[in-house]
């Protein structure tokens, strides 16, 4: 089981960011694996930095809850995401692993190449958000 914590992050048309790393097909929430004594936040606040160079907005991160799923990107291996609804501070520009970012539309990805999780659990809780990351 691969554990990772990921962000759910909507812009003010409701469209969700996703990312794709160097090397590979599938797009999939920003975030990725804690380090030995990092938090849930304080891992997702390095992530998005490393990987975007953005920061999380004060406040703003909510646990929408633990999920399981299929690995992207690790044929036969399950992650274990913490999802947090979280919204950004600074200009989305891919860094270190990330090759790729566009905002999709959780309605209408189109034929947009997403991560299991993404697809499957994200998207739906996007939905079923309001823009404070509350259930309608």
């Amino acid at each position: 089981m691969i554990e990772i914590v990921t962000a759910l992050v909507r812009d003010e048309r409701g469209r969700v960011l996703v990312v794709r790393k160097r090397g590979t097909e599938s797009f999939m929430q920003p975030g990725g694996k804690r380090e030995p004594g990092e938090s849930d936040l304080d891992a997702l606040a390095r992530e998005l930095r490393e990987e975007l160079g953005c920061s999380i907005v004060a406040g703003s991160a909510k646990l929408l809850g633990v999920f399981v799923a299929p690995a992207a990107n690790e044929p036969g291996q399950q992650v274990r995401a913490a999802v947090y609804a979280a919204r950004l501070a600074g200009e989305v520009i891919c860094r270190a692993e990330i090759e790729d970012h566009i905002w999709i539309d959780p309605r209408e990805p189109r034929d947009t190449p997403l991560a299991p999780l993404t697809r499957d659990t994200i998207l739906p809780l996007a939905l079923a958000l309001d823009d404070r990351g509350q259930a309608l």
